[in-house]
């Protein structure tokens, strides 16, 4: 993949979301989404965790950083979002400029430790290495990182997911992704803007080499084992 290249999909993602900046909280704000119900279930985890201070990666208009501005009086809530329209939006929901800040999720502008968490809900599936935004936010957190986002492994039919499972297991999910896609790597969707073929699983090593332990949790309907049911998963990585 050219440098060239990449750059040209994040530019097609943040006119995406330019466009659609005012329509953003219609399209995929709902109070009965998979990310509200890890939204709901990070709440407790502060609490267990005694938090104080939370980041929140890929802010878009600032939903979870509303939501927990709302909920913990207190709590230091910041946010990063690349997007400057849908920063604009979260300002004029009562989003404090100074704490929703211009930033790219693989280079946050903070120092090691800096917040107790970090978090990010429906992010890492539209970037193209999200490793890379990982590790940032396994750096800047000092207690534990959050992720709620995609399994597509659990996305489909029965048969579907199976054969994606089954190639998976081999190693080879990055190719047939590739071909999949006709050598782009990505999807457009007129719902989602560019995305890619992605798994919370995928990063589980990743994640739990930084931490003392990991949990998860299916954010929709799923059975006994996520990885293999659910379409949308929620990750707790504690560090200490």
């Amino acid at each position: 993949m050219e440098i060239n290249d990449m750059n040209d999909e994040v530019e097609m993602q943040r006119r995406y979301y330019a466009d659609k900046a005012e329509r953003y909280d219609d399209a995929h704000v709902h109070e009965d989404d998979e990310h509200f119900f890890g939204l709901s279930f990070l709440e407790g985890v502060l609490e267990y965790l005694k938090a104080d201070s939370v980041l929140d990666v890929g802010s878009g208009t600032g939903r979870a950083m509303g939501y927990l501005m709302r909920h913990r009086p207190g709590l230091r809530v910041a946010g990063i979002e690349p997007v400057q329209e849908l920063r604009e939006v979260g300002y004029a929901q009562g989003i404090p400029k100074d704490c929703l800040l211009d930033g790219d999720a693989t280079k946050l502008p903070y120092a090691a430790g800096e917040f107790d968490v970090v978090c990010a809900f429906g992010v890492l599936h539209h970037i193209r290495q999200p490793e890379l935004a990982i590790a940032e936010m396994l750096r800047v957190a000092g207690k534990a990182i959050f992720i709620s986002d995609a399994n597509n492994f659990g996305r489909g039919s029965r048969l579907g997911r199976l054969m994606k499972q089954s190639i998976n297991s081999l190693g080879l999910w990055k190719l047939a992704a590739l071909v999949l896609s006709k050598g782009k790597g990505y999807v457009e969707t007129p719902g989602d803007g560019i995305s890619y073929s992605y798994s919370v699983f995928n990063n589980y090593r990743q994640i739990k080499q930084q931490c003392r332990s990991v949990h998860l949790l299916n954010t929709t309907p799923g059975d006994i084992n996520p990885y293999r049911s659910a379409s949308h998963v929620a990750l707790l990585g504690i560090k200490k």
